[in-house]
């Protein structure tokens, strides 16, 4: 993976990540397999800012029912980037 854009595949806009944005924590959604090195570079590559720490998660899918029809939603694996308290902010995430 030597493309940043292929770690980093959406910014994950929610309530709570919203509220994180104050403490310039930035949630992302990243490729399932990327690890945390992988992810702080391609922050760093891509919105050129200095990051402190990444904490990732592996997010299970939900299991939904259509009727007697079950299915199960993907797996996904969440990002959440700290920034240092000298880093610019992230201009993406200004307008939300």
């Amino acid at each position: 993976m030597t493309n940043p854009h292929d770690v980093i595949i959406r910014p994950l806009v929610s309530e709570q990540s919203m509220n994180h944005m104050a403490e310039k924590k930035y949630t992302f959604v990243v490729n399932k397999n990327s690890n945390k090195i992988e992810i702080k570079k391609a922050v760093e590559t891509i919105f050129d800012v200095k990051v402190d720490k990444v904490n990732t998660q592996n997010m299970v899918g939900k299991i939904k029912r259509m009727g007697k029809h079950s299915g199960k939603r993907p797996d996904w694996k969440k990002a959440i980037v700290k920034l240092t308290a000298d880093s610019k902010e992230i201009e993406f995430f200004e307008g939300m």
